[in-house]
This record gives C-alpha cells, sequence and structure tokens, in this order.
C-alpha cells in the first residue's frame, strides 16, 4: 500500500475521532495522512451573485476546518497534506480524492447520532460505502485513543473469496505492526422451534458438525499467514450480535458481500448492520477480483 489514508473531516463532533483513526493507520502503514474537507462546487447553470456568495461562504468555512486539524494534528510525525476538494457532495469528492491518489484507505467518523463508543454511519459514510475503491475505515463516536502497542487486530471471516480478501487487508496491517491477529467466525446457536421439526439429536449432530468445519477453515486460514501471529475463534450466536459487541479487538476487518462489481466496497446483509452498531473501528474491504 503506497498511496495515502485520507481522512474525511467536516468539522463535526467527529471529526476528532477520524483524525485519530485516521492517524493510527497512516503511522502503521507508514503512508502519508491526507486530510480532507468537501465544499460545494459552483452551480454549472444559472450560478448568480447569490449563488457564489454562498459558495465562497463554503470555502471559507471548509478553511477553518482544515484550520482546525491542522491544530489538532501539530507535531504528529510523518507526512501530513490537508486539501480542499470541491464537489457536489462530500462522498463523490472523496471517492475522486481516492481514486486520483490510489489511496490505501479512507477513513471517516460516525454520524451525529452515534452513542457513545458506537458506530453510527451517517449519509456519507453510506454513500462512501457504496463503490469505494479502496477499504474504508468508520471510527466510533468518542472513541478512546488507539492503543500504541500490543494491539490487536480482528477479522470477521468465512472462507469464501471475500472473506479472504478481508483476512489478507487485515494480515498486511498486522505483518506491519507486528500486532496480533484473531480471526472470528460465527455460528449459529440452535434455533428453539428447530427441534420440533428436525429433532433434538440432528440438531445438535448438525450443529456440531458446522462448528468443526469452521474450526478447521479457522485453523487452516490462521497458519497460511507468514510472519503474522493469527488466534482463532468460533463464537455462538447471531452473527452482527456477536461482531459489533467484540470488545477484545482494536479494530475489525470485513469483506463485503458476495457480488457486485470487483474491486469496490459493496455492503452486505452483516456489514450494513455492522455500520450502525460495532463498538469498535471497523474497515470494510473491497471485493475481490
Amino acid at each position: 500500500m503506497t498511496g495515502p489514508v485520507i481522512t474525511g473531516v467536516d468539522g463535526g463532533t467527529a471529526a476528532a475521532d477520524a483524525l485519530a483513526l485516521g492517524r493510527w493507520f497512516a503511522e502503521a502503514l507508514g503512508a502519508p495522512l491526507v486530510v480532507a474537507v468537501v465544499h460545494p462546487a459552483p452551480a454549472a447553470l444559472g450560478s448568480g451573485r447569490v449563488d457564489a456568495e454562498w459558495v465562497a461562504d463554503r470555502h471559507r468555512a471548509a478553511q477553518r476546518v482544515l484550520d482546525d486539524a491542522r491544530e489538532t494534528l501539530e507535531g504528529v510525525r510523518g507526512e501530513v497534506a490537508f486539501r480542499m476538494v470541491s464537489s457536489s457532495s462530500a462522498a463523490h469528492g472523496l471517492h475522486d480524492l481516492a481514486e486520483e491518489t490510489r489511496a490505501a484507505m479512507l477513513v471517516i467518523g460516525s454520524g451525529r447520532h452515534a452513542t457513545k463508543e458506537r458506530l453510527m454511519a451517517g449519509s456519507t459514510a453510506e454513500r462512501l460505502l457504496a463503490g469505494s475503491v479502496c477499504p474504508v475505515a468508520i471510527a466510533p463516536a468518542s472513541m478512546p485513543a488507539p492503543p500504541v502497542e500490543r494491539r490487536r487486530i480482528g477479522v470477521a471471516y468465512v472462507d469464501t473469496p471475500d472473506g479472504r480478501t478481508a483476512l489478507g487487508a487485515a494480515a498486511e496491517m498486522a505483518r506491519r505492526t507486528g500486532d496480533t491477529l484473531k480471526l472470528y467466525t460465527v455460528v449459529a446457536e440452535g434455533d428453539a422451534t428447530l427441534p420440533f421439526l428436525i429433532g433434538d439429536d440432528v440438531e445438535r449432530a448438525f450443529l456440531e458438525t458446522a462448528r468443526e468445519t469452521y474450526e478447521q477453515s479457522l485453523r487452516k486460514a490462521a497458519g497460511s499467514l507468514p510472519g503474522v501471529t493469527a488466534e482463532w475463534e468460533v463464537v455462538a450466536g447471531d452473527v452482527v450480535d456477536a461482531l459489533a459487541d467484540l470488545t477484545d479487538v482494536d479494530v475489525l476487518y470485513c469483506g463485503s458481500r458476495g457480488y457486485g462489481p470487483a474491486r469496490r466496497v459493496l455492503l452486505g446483509g452483516v456489514s450494513t448492520r455492522l455500520i450502525r452498531r460495532a463498538c469498535r473501528p471497523l474497515v470494510v474491504v473491497p471485493r475481490s477480483g
């Protein structure tokens, strides 16, 4: 990953969280940090004096946001750049900047309605997550500062092409930082209504077989990562509840859904719900292909 880590800020309460997470990723990856703010572009047609004055006011407001970010990041090691992007929307502007710079990652904060230490993707985040060319990381609201050392990087793993892509991205981070990687697979608990249909013994055998299959898959995946200290765990329960409530990792990687354009972030059923309630920074990785 040679491109920059782009952190989008808008002057809201989530800016500090996004800057803290963006700084951590940039330092961990050895990548430049680019702090970006998007302001409205002039209207293509009929931009009169009122429109021009409004755009100029938004430009000045964006400059103040960047000034605040400079103050927050004063003394940070490494290369830091500040960019003002003119675009029709924040998501569009950040998408264009990511493609222009071949960004390693896009980092943003949660929406204004997020509760403390929980994700709540706002409208910009959801649009960014629909087609980004690079991984997108979302910081929880008022999150604790990422630890300096002895971190644990989590990955929601299933043995599919996109699950393996998420594992590869998480393993690359762990390899660069020397941190421990932990793989999680969630297996459903027994359905209370199922025994009436198939019997207790059949249901128990099915769940045990599923767990054994997942354990073999995790053991094989963890052993295939040279230069990485990897652990694994099968967790029982609802997949979203189990992943959203993980507290023994500092960041969680997950893959995109298994269909749609390759090399783009595409939300699936699990990732869509995780971006609305996870308690750790979440990184959604583009599809394989």
